[in-house]
């Protein structure tokens, strides 16, 4: 059986080492495990009651949330902003979070990691995130993390799939993933 597998990466930069690790964990997905780089998060507005109304949703929250509605899982990748969370990565989480009690995020495992520039590579992002998306709904796993300091130099001439030692973890990240969504989809 596969399994669906959204990745979100908060950060809209065209070379951003967040991306690169997605497309990184995109690549060494094990069999069994279809994850999907989800794009657009740049063309989703920021969320407002007064259109999250039927006929009314912006076509680009509509596509994020069937793209999660979707998925059996997610994979969230973050950089840091001033200590926290990119706007662009609560904003989907406020979409996926709606209708309350019924969003996207329902019930389904969601693993957070990242690269950061900063010593302890986005732990802080990372936490803001593991807090928003599970109250949002998602059933975060605590225990499957990954941060990767000093992205700037670190990735300054290597491409994260061309580290041995970020490979290994991505794909430790990623399998432990795939087996948490596999149980909550046999469940």
């Amino acid at each position: 059986m596969s399994v669906r597998i959204l990745a979100l990466v908060g950060s809209l930069r065209a070379g951003s080492h967040n991306r690169q690790l997605a497309e990184t964990a995109v690549k060494i997905a094990p069999a069994g495990a279809d994850i999907q780089l989800f794009e657009g998060l740049a063309d989703v507005p920021f969320y407002n009651e007064d259109i999250d109304v039927p006929g009314s949703v912006p076509a680009a929250a509509v596509k994020l949330r069937e793209a999660a509605e979707s998925a059996d899982g997610f994979l969230f990748f973050t950089p840091e902003y001033n200590g926290t969370i990119p706007a662009v990565l609560k904003n989907a989480i406020d979409w996926l979070s709606r209708p309350y009690g019924a969003g996207a995020l329902g019930g389904k495992p969601v693993a957070v990691v990242g690269t950061a520039y900063g010593q302890y590579g986005g732990v802080w992002a990372q936490d803001e995130a593991r807090k928003a998306v599970g109250i949002a709904g998602g059933k975060v796993l605590e225990d499957v993390k990954l941060s990767i300091p000093g992205s700037v130099t670190r990735f300054a001439e290597t491409h994260p799939s061309d580290d041995a030692e970020v490979i290994g973890d991505l794909t430790e990240v990623v399998s432990r993933l795939h087996g948490h969504v596999g149980e909550a989809a046999a469940a």
